[in-house]
């Protein structure tokens, strides 16, 4: 979380930088697709302060109030990441209109990009709901439960072993999943190209580890039980599993 925050804030930062008056008919978004004549009543100079001006802002606040915020939490630190800079742009799209009020085109424009930045809010708040929700593990009399969009039903049968380990496999990459904070849910990719499913409500150790006999890993942690419980309930209720 620490190389994406600092990563990230430095990235707004150099867009600051990158628009100037020479690029902006080439790099400028909007401004580039205007006639000459819209052009002519565009305010640019002032606009492109006011744009740095943002970028170093919002870069720097960035990576101060995300480092801060993962350090109390790294779940509260996740889902700024994800929604502060379509806040950040919302605000800068609309106080930044002035600059366009004399190019007619501008009206129309401006409310394309706020239903974009009002349904992307929408979008990654969805995300986060459903990803912080807890994906508990339910166990019926022939089989296991795995909630959740990442979730399955796992007969006895199929499961190798249960233990429960303190550590998890190195980590290369996600391959399709949620990650947020201590929150991990999905496919991801060890060292080595293995891939391993894990659903992890929170950072509670021990884990979970169930391993099927077709070599398939899933690890487990649970944010509202302890994972011994879970343990010792997988044991009891499947006696025949290792």
């Amino acid at each position: 979380m620490f190389y994406v925050t600092i990563g990230t804030g430095l990235l707004f930062i150099g867009i600051g930088y990158l628009i100037t008056e020479k690029n902006a008919k080439y790099l400028l978004s909007g401004y580039n697709t205007m006639s000459k004549d819209e052009k002519e009543k565009v305010e640019l100079k002032p606009y492109l302060h006011y744009f740095r001006k943002f970028h170093i802002f919002l870069g720097l606040s960035f990576m101060a109030i995300g480092l801060f915020l993962n350090y109390i939490s790294p779940n509260i630190g996740g889902i700024f990441l994800g929604v502060y800079p379509i806040l950040a742009y919302g605000y800068f799209m609309w106080t930044s209109r002035g600059y366009f009020e004399k190019v007619k085109s501008n009206k129309s424009q401006l409310k394309v990009g706020i239903i974009i930045i009002a349904a992307s809010l929408v979008f990654v708040a969805a995300i986060f709901y459903l990803g912080y929700q807890e994906d508990k593990i339910l166990l019926e009399k022939d089989q296991i439960t795995l909630e959740g969009f990442y979730g399955e039903e796992i007969d006895p049968s199929q499961i190798q072993s249960v233990e429960l380990v303190e550590r998890l496999p190195e980590i290369k990459k996600r391959t399709n999943g949620f990650s947020s904070g201590s929150v991990h849910k999905g496919y991801f990719k060890q060292e080595g190209g293995k891939s391993v499913k894990l659903i992890l409500n929170g950072e509670a150790k021990p884990y979970v580890l169930i391993t099927k006999k077709n070599g398939e890993r899933i690890y487990y942690s649970s944010r509202s039980t302890p994972n011994q419980k879970i343990y010792d309930q997988l044991k009891n209720s499947f006696p025949e599993v290792e």
